[in-house]
Parts: C-alpha cells; structure tokens; sequence
C-alpha cells in the first residue's frame, strides 16, 4: 500500500497540467508561497480551494485526499425503514467478518 501525501499529489497534479507554482498562484488568487506550503503540507487549503484546485486541475477533491478507492453507499433515495435495513445489513456483516478473523 502507498503512503498518502497530499503535498506530493498536489504537485504531481499541478506537474502533468504543466503549470508553475505561480501559474496556480494567480488562478486560484493567492501568493506562491501558498501553493509552495500546500505542497509541502504546511499549509491546508480550504475547502474552496480544494474545490478550485479539482476544477484546474480536472480531478475529483477524493482523489486530491487520496480517497478515490474508497467505497460507498449512497442511501439519499431510500426512505428511512429502508435506510435503516441496509445500514442494519452492513453492521451485520461486518460483525460476521470481523468475528471470522
């Protein structure tokens, strides 16, 4: 399994758009330095420039937070008895493979 770095995906993101530091800088409105620190892991981007940053540089903010192989359930079309099931069903089964360890 690879070691997340935020930093380094960033830079690699910006490296395949070939854009500099102050390229980014100017797009997403803040000073060098700011791109420099997110890339080193100094500084944390809010979410509106992680948002701004998935638009440049054409990705998804999961995988910037290196969570795109992450699986989910969405429920938002379901009605709360039947939420309430698939959540009941999961919690199952995770108990089942946990205890067959």
């Amino acid at each position: 399994m690879e070691i997340y770095d935020f930093g380094l995906r960033l830079q690699r993101l910006r490296k395949a758009r070939r854009l500099s530091q102050t390229d980014v800088a100017a797009r997403l409105d803040v000073g060098r330095s700011t791109i420099s620190g997110y890339e080193r892991n100094t500084i944390t981007p809010s979410l509106e420039q992680l948002v701004r940053m998935a638009v440049l540089y054409q990705t998804s903010v999961d995988y910037m937070l290196g969570l795109e192989n992450r699986t989910c359930i969405y429920l938002d079309d379901l009605n709360e008895r039947q939420q309430r099931t698939v959540l009941d069903i999961v919690k199952r089964l995770k108990q089942e493979f946990t205890d067959n360890r």
